[in-house]
């Protein structure tokens, strides 16, 4: 058997527990190689620098984990819930106690500054704590029979194994919001995490070992995305996919996942619109866009990409948020900058061909725009005004720091251009006026609007969009109901 220190580079991550660094996949509380002992590297963004070999599994050891995910399933499913529950919240306790190794990880593979890190070990380990809590309440309201002699009973039941396929840019907390309403459904799981950030999933996975879980509940797989979850679409015995993504694999996997209908929830891009009414208090707007659009260096589904502002206050907005925006530093994120580095050559590609477009379209180009000399995949925070609406930022999800700002003159104008768009996650209002606030809540097309604030997201809220966004909610007790079916029973009693 090939040994964990065999597949090895020594890491980079300076760790108190040194242990929650593994680079093999976890499939029935068994950390594997793989039949054919593949593996890939994982970078460090920053630097360019490799922290260590993962084992890549192929479609033959991914199948197998559908028969592991099964066969506890079967037993998982019959638990109590408050047995389910204990489990849970042992996993919650050991993420809050290793919440700083937990962070180092982060942030040597995806690259977002150690604070952030560190909130978002707090995010992850909330939806653990909230689903150990509703593990207890999965009830139905009853239903009164409509039939002689007849008692009519309705039962939700867990739908089965469930495939969790989760992205680079929240490593943890996409994780657990899908995984621990899963669990707490009496479901098990396969997780499939990003190739570039898989060290955070198997810590993840360590800790669920040391919290007890069952043989089989909690599986990860590393390695080629289309290798491991082909044998996913294809099993019947896969009742559940949940993904979070681009709109465009998500098309995918729900064509795919028609073949066996699979029970889907999806949360895929976003292109959130940034409305700013000449009412609105410009300290807090100005505030709350910056935190909306470079949070994880922009790298976050609810970043806000168009900024659309009143035309009576859009020079002074403009000209503050130049300044805000100046202010931020860029660093290494295990320096805690304001900024860190981008994913891949990919995004900071996406980055210049945006910018390139929107200038040779007629904005202007008010800070930044080019790669930093921090290193290759820093860009500089980018601030483009006078954007045209048909330039590709305004259709296109930038996924980056750069903040695209449009005048408009009526509200009718501003919701318009906001609803021009395939995608629907979320939108952002800033207006003191209550009415206002009423009519663009209702006229804007997507599934969360945050008014005069930015921070909105939880566990007991339900998360998700419309349009190409996605399909269902995650969070709050529809993410447990999605990985439940109700079962109808009607009793004769006479």
């Amino acid at each position: 058997m090939l040994a964990e220190t065999d597949l090895t580079h020594a890491p980079t991550v300076d760790l108190a527990d040194a242990s929650l660094l593994r680079h093999f996949a976890y499939v029935g509380n068994q950390w594997i190689a793989g039949r054919r002992r593949e593996e890939f590297g994982v970078n460090d963004p920053a630097t360019g620098h490799v922290l260590g070999q993962v084992a890549a599994i192929d479609g033959e050891d991914s199948a197998g984990a559908v028969n592991v995910a099964h066969r506890a399933f079967t037993s998982w499913a019959k638990s109590l819930p408050q047995d389910r529950a204990k489990v849970l919240r042992k996993w919650h306790d050991l993420i809050v106690a290793n919440r700083e190794d937990l962070a180092q990880i982060m942030t040597a593979e995806q690259g977002k500054p150690i604070s952030e890190a560190r909130g978002e070990i707090d995010y992850a380990a909330s939806f653990v704590e909230f689903y150990a809590e509703e593990t207890r309440r999965p009830n139905i309201e009853g239903v009164t029979s409509h039939l002689n002699t007849a008692e009519v009973e309705l039962w939700r039941e867990p739908v089965g194994v469930a495939a969790l396929i989760t992205p680079w840019n929240f490593p943890c907390a996409m994780i657990t919001r899908k995984a621990a309403a899963a669990i707490a459904a009496g479901c098990s799981v396969l997780v499939h995490p990003s190739k570039e950030t898989p060290f955070s999933a198997l810590a993840l996975a360590e800790l669920a070992d040391r919290a007890g879980f069952p043989d089989g509940v909690f599986n990860v797989a590393t390695g080629d995305p289309a290798t491991i979850v082909e044998p996913w679409l294809t099993d019947t015995r896969v009742r559940a996919l949940s993904f979070t993504g681009s709109t465009e694999i998500g098309r995918m996997l729900y064509a795919r996942s028609a073949e066996t209908v699979k029970r889907l929830v999806l949360e895929l891009g976003g292109h959130a619109p940034f409305i700013v009414f000449e009412d609105a208090d410009l300290d807090v707007a100005v505030r709350e866009a910056i935190n909306a659009k470079f949070a994880t260096t922009g790298q976050d589904c609810l970043g806000a990409n168009r900024f659309l502002v009143a035309r009576p206050i859009y020079d002074e907005f403009v000209d503050r948020f130049v300044k805000a925006t100046a202010a931020l530093s860029m660093d290494a994120g295990i320096n805690d900058p304001d900024l860190g580095p981008l994913m891949n050559a990919a995004a900071v590609a996406k980055q210049i061909e945006q910018v390139e477009d929107a200038v040779a379209q007629g904005a202007h180009c008010l800070l930044g725009g080019q790669v930093s000399d921090k290193g290759p995949l820093f860009f500089e925070a980018t601030v483009l005004s006078d954007v045209p609406t048909y330039a590709k930022i305004f259709h296109e999800e930038t996924f980056g720091p750069v903040a695209a700002i449009t005048p408009f003159d009526a509200e009718g104008e501003a919701v318009e251009i906001a609803n021009a768009t395939e995608y629907g996650l979320v939108a952002y209002v800033h207006t003191q006026d209550p009415r206002r606030i009423y009519r663009t809540s209702r006229a804007l097309q997507f599934g969360m609007v945050a008014v005069n604030r930015t921070k909105i997201t939880g566990a007991p809220i339900p998360f998700g969009g419309v349009k190409q966004s996605g399909l269902g909610r995650e969070g709050a007790r529809q993410g447990l109901e999605a990985f439940t079916e109700i079962k109808y029973v009607c009793r004769d009693w006479a």
